[in-house]
């Protein structure tokens, strides 16, 4: 098992927080965002970990180096155009090679544990992957997950608009009460993933998008499992939530 992290954005909305940082590397309790998930992810006792850099690739490779202070094997690769998530995970194809990969974005933040049950749910079965999702979020903000009764994938809808929820209402998609389960962005997946990331086209957002990817994954008959993250789950997506994060017990 080897692991990929997303960490190549500067993240506009942090404001002057990322003019001399990328986003991945503020702290939080005294460590940057990116150090905490290489902590959960090795404590899944995975050791190989990938970081695909970008703004300020510099201060993430320095900090990090070869992976040795943290007992780990660590390499980095830039992705140089910003073009989306769907393409950034190629850079890491050579170092995945034939291994099953944790992939997660540089800027989730999830109880350490979270990355071994991850682990543990892909060997539950034969899964082409494996798909976290949390309750309660606003989902025109990311993607909205729909999974049989098996708890398996049927349908992604990225960033749904007001509209496009309306008719996933009326459809019977979305049912009262039923909890709306949201992209938690921290998934695993088999190398097979990267014979969908190569076809893809951009969206009509002008990026390459990973849940396309996931999508054209399910179309192709294969099961993805899905995960809900019961805990604590924050995207470090502002300034305030940064602040807020400061006063949290952020191991639980």
């Amino acid at each position: 098992m080897k692991a990929v992290i997303l960490a190549a954005g500067k993240g506009t909305r942090m404001r002057e927080l990322t003019h001399e940082l990328p986003k991945p590397m503020l702290r939080v309790q005294g460590k940057p965002i990116l150090e905490h998930i290489v902590t959960g992810i090795l404590a899944a006792g995975v050791r190989d970990i990938f970081i695909v850099t970008g703004w300020r690739a510099d201060v993430v490779e320095k900090h990090f180096g070869d992976g040795a202070k943290w007992g780990a094997r660590m390499a980095f690769g830039r992705q140089l155009v910003q073009d989306g998530t769907g393409k950034a995970p190629e850079l890491a194809r050579a170092f995945v090679g034939d291994s099953p990969f944790l992939l997660t974005y540089g800027d989730i933040l999830v109880p350490p544990e979270t990355y071994l049950q991850v682990v543990q749910r892909f060997r539950e079965g034969d899964f082409a992957g494996v798909i976290t999702v949390t309750r309660g979020e606003d989902v025109t903000k990311g993607g909205l997950n729909f999974f049989d009764e098996q708890f398996c994938l049927k349908r992604l809808v990225e960033k749904p608009s007001p509209e496009q929820v309306e008719q996933l209402r009326r459809d019977g998609w979305l049912k009262p009460g039923a909890p709306a389960w949201y992209n938690a962005g921290i998934y695993l997946f088999r190398p097979a993933l990267f014979d969908f990331t190569g076809r893809l086209h951009k969206s009509p957002r002008g990026e390459y998008e990973l849940t396309d990817a996931i999508s054209a994954i399910v179309a192709d008959g294969q099961r993805l499992a899905g995960l809900e993250i019961p805990g604590r789950w924050v995207d470090v997506r502002d300034p305030e939530t940064l602040a807020r994060l400061e006063g949290e017990n952020i191991e639980h």
